[in-house]
């Protein structure tokens, strides 16, 4: 009963999802035509591709977690859970995708303070990550976004120190207390954590690509535009991500990103880019979540020849190993 119960509310969701998604795209339809009217379609397919993968290298991320923490899973079950649930963020609220990971990640039984802590870091890290992006690349080419939104920008190495992992599981072990979950078997090792930096920072360096494409498409250029172009999605994407009750902080990203674009680009471009990104990035969500939903669920690897782990003699000695009897088997020479 509580399975189908389960099944149900995520098939709600889903369908919430879909709606303000399309009333995302639906209420800004005109300027949106307009917009791709601007851009071939090579640039439209190619920006469309690079977000594409600037999402998936993210999965990778919240994957190097999920496993640092005790639940490695293979990387069609995290693409079919990563996929389904990050629908949610559309949903006014922004705690529904974390809901639906955490129910979806039960299927391989992963427990609930595992991918409840390994999600919480994937944020953290993809947040503390494009504010030092964007701290990086703006203040020395944008002058707009230097004065506008520095306060941010002092933010970006405090959040990066506090991703240490002492910092971390001190933070999660508290925060399991307080919902009264059980702790961590495990901390967050440094290794993990710089893995996980690593996917997040190449996701966006993807997702800069994918700004700057299209800027270009509207006349933009300069040796410092990929830099700029990068920079302002970094930050117009954390921008978006503070409104806690925009939908996928419509709105919010496009102001900061047009703010940060318009001196470097032509009269009412900036916009346009704004508006071509959403719907780009939208539809990508939309594509993962297709596949996703094509994929089916996954079960754990079952081989029929595995043999149940030998025990130790009574003498308490190991056995020893397939390989090792193999080995020493005799084998016959030829002639």
């Amino acid at each position: 009963m509580k399975a189908v119960a389960v099944r149900a509310l995520r098939v709600l969701l889903v369908m919430l999802a879909l709606a303000f998604c399309a009333y995302s795209v639906a209420s800004q339809w005109d300027a949106t035509v307009e917009a791709f009217r601007q851009m071939s379609w090579a640039t439209l397919v190619g920006s469309l591709a690079v977000g594409l993968a600037g999402l998936f290298v993210w999965m990778l991320g919240w994957r190097e977690f999920l496993g640092g923490l005790g639940s490695p899973l293979p990387i069609r079950a995290i693409f079919r859970i990563s996929g389904i649930s990050q629908l949610g963020k559309y949903v006014p609220g922004k705690v529904w995708a974390l809901v639906t990971q955490i129910e979806m990640t039960r299927e391989h039984k992963v427990p609930p303070e595992r991918s409840f802590g390994s999600t919480l870091l994937a944020v953290a890290t993809s947040t503390a990550c494009g504010l030092a992006v964007a701290a990086v690349t703006l203040p020395l080419t944008s002058a707009a976004a230097r004065d506008r939104y520095w306060p941010l920008f002092l933010l970006a190495p405090v959040l990066l120190a506090l991703l240490h992992p002492r910092v971390v599981t001190w933070c999660l072990g508290l925060m399991l207390k307080i919902i009264r979950r059980p702790a961590l078997e495990r901390p967050v090792s440094l290794g993990v954590t710089l893995k996980a930096v690593g996917w997040t920072v190449l996701g966006w360096a993807l997702f800069g690509v994918h700004t700057w494409l299209l800027c270009m498409a509207v006349g933009g250029d300069g040796n410092g535009l990929p830099f700029i172009a990068t920079g302002a999605y970094a930050l117009a994407f954390v921008a978006g991500f503070l409104v806690f009750i925009a939908p996928g902080g419509i709105g919010a990203r496009e102001a900061a990103l047009t703010v940060v674009l318009t001196p470097v680009l032509p009269a009412g471009a900036p916009v346009v880019v704004a508006i071509a990104s959403r719907v780009l990035l939208t539809a990508a969500d939309l594509i993962n979540a297709g596949v996703a939903l094509l994929l089916g669920r996954t079960q754990p690897d079952a081989r029929p020849d595995a043999q149940p782990d030998a025990q130790p003699d009574e003498g308490g000695n190991e056995p020893p190993s397939k390989e090792l009897v193999r080995d020493t088997q005799p084998t016959k020479e030829g002639p």
